[in-house]
Parts: structure tokens; C-alpha cells; sequence
């Protein structure tokens, strides 16, 4: 059976969105459609985070998915736990993800920065990963402006004046005739989830920044966890005309949380 067989029965479209949900990954069609009158070429990207780990065996499973499938892989940061170091990417990582090096797009993780400025993510990933002092780029993908975001805000400060919003603020300035806008990064401003929850600070700047120039959707890990909100506004608010969708993909290969048993009602 291919990775695509392994779709739940789950096929939603989203605005300028068609989304496939599997396993632990999301694989997501863009097509800019809802972003303008008239079709543009499409791209996939699949999309994960908290991933490799020498102790489990799940990164193998989401691997064998992506095998599968074509396209970008967004990885949404903590990609080599414990501590992201580069014997964690080459023996923890590297087995599994690594395969798929070449056509990977990273953001980094807190556990990243367990090594000291992340030296071991930015030695495995080289270029793709944007300069070591920020970690933030950009970049064109089919009909759509992609946006990798660094969220450790204390490794790299995220919050009003810092290098990155006012790098933020130019970056889409200058793409404001994208057609549709994906923007990426490790903490996700809002979440459900029991350990982390929702993350505020300089993310929440971030996601202001974002509101205001039009993105369309937001990826995020962190919380290992799957969640797609409804568009909302940086404070939490829905808003269906401009608010930004924000999927949380912390399903890449890290431990889950244990399913609470429900009886019956």
C-alpha cells in the first residue's frame, strides 16, 4: 500500500487550500485559487515537526509516508532530539529524515538550541537552513510566499524593533502581489495541547505582523499534537475574512501524549 492509500477519509478544502490528512503528516495541495480569480500553478508540501528520536521508533513510520510523496518537506523545528546536536542529526535524524535532505525546508526547534546556537542544526542543513545568526528566510513555491519564522524568542529576538520583525515587515512588504502567503515556525500561537498550550511573547508579535500583510496560514509544532483552527486574528479572534488558519503538525516521529480513556456518557 503507497502513502497516499494510508488517507484517512478526511479530504477538506480550505479556501486557496485542498488538504490531505495521513497518519502523522499533512500533506497540503496549494493552489492559490482562493487567493485569486485565476488558477496558477499548484505545489505540495508536506509538513512536521518534533521528529527524530534514537529512542522511539516513529520517525521511521512518518519516513515511510514520506516516501511516498512529492513535494517541499517543512520540517517545523525540534527535528533531532535530545538535544540537537550533530551526533543527534546524524544518528537520530539522519536514518530516517535524512533522505529526504535535499528537498527539506527547516525552521528550528528549542530542543535545537540545547546545543549552543543551534550548531548542530545549522551544520546538517547548511544554506537551507538561513543565516545562523537569525534562521529566518524566505522564499517563492508555485503561486505562494513562504515563510520560515524563528519562534525561539530568547535565542533570537522575536518582539517589536528586533531584527527579524522589522526583516518581517520588509519581506512581505516587498510580496505583497503574492497571491497567497505560508508562513512557518516552531511554536504555534495557539494550542490546545496539556504541555505546552499557546505561546504569546514575540510569537504573538509575529502572527501581528503576519495578520496585517494578509497570510493565509501558519504551521507549527512544539505540541505534539494534531490541530487546525478556524482563521483567527493574533488575539484569538475569529475572523473568517482575515484571519490566518493555523494547523499544529507536532506529529513527526516525538512521543505522543497518552490518550485519556472516556467512558461511557
Amino acid at each position: 500500500m503507497d502513502a497516499k492509500s494510508t488517507l484517512t477519509n478526511r479530504l477538506c478544502a480550505l479556501s486557496s487550500i485542498l488538504y490531505l490528512e495521513l497518519q502523522n503528516v499533512v500533506l497540503i495541495l496549494l493552489t492559490a485559487w482562493g487567493c485569486d480569480l485565476k488558477p496558477t500553478p499548484s505545489a505540495e508540501v508536506v509538513a512536521a515537526g518534533d521528529i527524530a528520536s534514537c529512542r522511539t521508533e516513529a520517525d521511521e513510520a512518518t519516513a515511510e509516508l514520506l516516501e511516498g510523496i512529492d513535494g517541499t518537506v517543512l520540517a517545523l523545528g525540534d527535528e533531532a532530539y535530545p538535544k540537537g546536536s550533530q551526533a543527534n542529526f546524524e544518528e537520530c535524524y539522519g536514518p530516517p529524515w535524512g533522505r529526504f535532505r535535499e528537498r527539506t525546508k527547516p525552521v528550528p526547534g528549542n530542543h535545537e538550541y540545547f546545543t549552543e546556537g543551534a550548531r548542530g542544526y545549522f551544520e546538517y542543513f547548511g544554506e537551507a537552513a538561513g543565516d545562523p545568526e537569525g534562521g529566518y528566510y524566505s522564499y517563492e513555491l508555485g503561486s505562494w510566499h513562504m515563510v520560515a519564522l524563528n519562534s525561539n524568542c530568547e535565542e533570537v529576538r522575536c518582539g517589536p524593533g528586533s531584527p527579524q520583525t522589522k526583516w518581517l515587515e520588509e519581506d512581505l512588504a516587498a510580496n505583497e502581489e503574492a497571491r497567497c502567503t505560508l508562513a512557518y515556525m516552531h511554536h504555534p500561537r495557539f494550542s490546545s495541547g496539556e504541555k505546552h498550550g499557546s505561546t504569546g511573547g514575540g510569537v504573538e508579535k509575529l502572527w501581528e505582523v503576519l495578520y496585517e500583510a494578509d497570510t493565509d496560514v501558519v504551521f507549527s509544532g512544539h505540541e505534539h499534537n494534531y490541530e487546525r483552527f478556524a482563521p483567527q486574528d493574533p488575539q484569538g479572534k475569529a475572523d473568517p475574512q482575515r484571519g490566518i488558519r493555523q494547523f499544529v503538525v507536532g506529529t513527526g516521529g516525538g512521543k505522543l501524549p497518552h490518550r485519556r480513556a472516556h467512558g461511557k456518557h
